[in-house]
């Protein structure tokens, strides 16, 4: 393999970073980074066959101080750039998130300054909304502190990310960003990164496949502490932690399919422990400690046919002393979810608060309850016996199950 590893004095900035990782672009090959302390002025994007790594705790990436620049008026879908009311500050080879008060999701713009002229920036990338002068649109210095678009074959080991949060004016969301953050991305591990205070989520992928995700913390952000997102399938999620975090700790966003969370824990974050909604089928979670949160420890959203939750094994957790702020209990099914195994768990309730154990909806269908361990819990379980299934319900699920067919939804 090819190695680039640079020494202390070689690593002054985020540039040279992505200099040692572009190099390796043809070849493949791995970029070591020593013992430091580096300010990001911009993202770090891997390329395919390239891994990123470091010394551990002891090689902290933190990310610059924010700015927000306002658009100067109207500008359209597709272009690649933006007038600004001014530009100080800005270079080439930053990356920046444009947005408005209006639209959020994909309609958001992540992209890498290419040029800059007057109070025009020009983009990498196409802009994803028209963004209106009525809507407040601004550029804002917000990104992945490490990202991946449309990559293969990629790793980032043992480092330490702050998102440095008190000095962020504006964040980057969900759906365009996350302190590690892929998009159209497959074959991808992520292993003993310690990451906190990113203003917007920890770990989030979108439309990615075969990731691993393992011995990591992502604590204290502003958003959701790890997202597998819209359409993501086959991941695996082992020995990590989300700590603290502004939304739910996990949070399966749309069709997360096919992935794995086993011995992991998720405490007190500011929403649910986990979070499962709209078409996040065939999942297993196993062996998780999920306690303190202010939400359920694991909530299933309310979703309708025909993008119900289907078939989610939840077995081996220890769930205890949530939902002292929201939910009907340490477990929550709502909607229409159906096909669901909850055994050999755990459940502890909170000392002067009447939630459940369990609690089903009553459009919930063949939920399987066996050998759970209920405790100061009130009651234990609620749900009609008609949601009840009869027999376990049988399914393959987990990143152990995936097959060809399940990711034919994905380019």
């Amino acid at each position: 393999m090819h190695e680039i590893r640079l020494t202390t004095a070689e690593t002054t900035s985020a540039a040279v970073i992505q200099q040692a990782i572009d190099t390796l672009a043809e070849t493949g090959g791995r970029v070591v980074l020593p013992a430091l302390d580096v300010t990001l002025d911009r993202g770090l994007e891997l390329r395919s066959n390239v891994e990123l790594a470091g010394q551990g705790r002891t090689t902290i990436l933190r990310k610059a101080r924010g700015r927000v620049y306002p658009l100067s008026g109207f500008h359209n879908y597709g272009m690649l750039d933006a007038p600004l009311m001014f530009t100080d500050g800005l270079e080439p080879g930053m990356t920046v998130a444009i947005r408005d008060d209006q639209h959020g999701g994909f309609f958001e713009t992540f992209a890498r300054i290419t040029w800059v002229d007057g109070t025009w920036v020009g983009l990498d990338t196409g802009l994803h909304s028209d963004y209106s002068a009525e809507h407040q649109p601004v550029l804002v210095t917000s990104f992945p502190l490490i990202y991946g678009l449309d990559v293969e074959n990629v790793a980032i080991r043992d480092l330490t990310l702050d998102g440095n949060r008190a000095e962020q004016p504006a964040g980057i969301g969900a759906c365009r960003g996350a302190a590690v953050y892929f998009l159209g991305s497959h074959a991808i591990e992520v292993s003993n990164v310690d990451e906190s205070g990113f203003l917007g989520e920890g770990l989030g992928f979108q439309m990615s496949s075969r990731v691993t995700i393992r011995d990591c913390r992502f604590n204290n952000n502003a958003g959701n502490g790890f997202h597998p997102g819209a359409g993501s399938t086959a991941a695996l999620f082992e020995r990590c932690t989300a700590e603290g975090n502004g939304a739910a700790g996990f949070f399966f966003c749309v069709r997360a399919n096919h992935i794995t969370v086993r011995e992991c824990t998720f405490t007190d974050n500011v929403a649910c422990g986990i979070s499962v909604g709209t078409r996040d089928s065939f999942n297993r979670i196993e062996r998780c400690r999920i306690d303190g949160n202010a939400g359920s420890g694991i909530l299933f959203r309310s979703t309708d046919r025909p993008v119900e939750v289907e078939a989610v094994h939840v077995t081996g957790c220890t769930i205890g002393g949530n939902a002292s702020a929201t939910g009907h209990g340490q477990i929550d099914v709502r909607g229409d979810a159906h096909d669901l195994i909850f055994e050999h768990n755990q459940i502890t309730g909170i000392a002067g608060f009447e939630r459940a154990g369990i609690y089903v909806a009553p459009t919930a269908e063949r939920v399987w309850l066996k050998d759970n361990a209920i405790h100061d819990c009130f009651p234990a379980v609620v749900g009609d016996a008609a949601c009840m299934a009869q027999e376990r319900p049988g399914f393959a699920c987990g990143i152990e199950a995936a097959q060809p067919q399940h990711f034919r939804h994905l380019r």
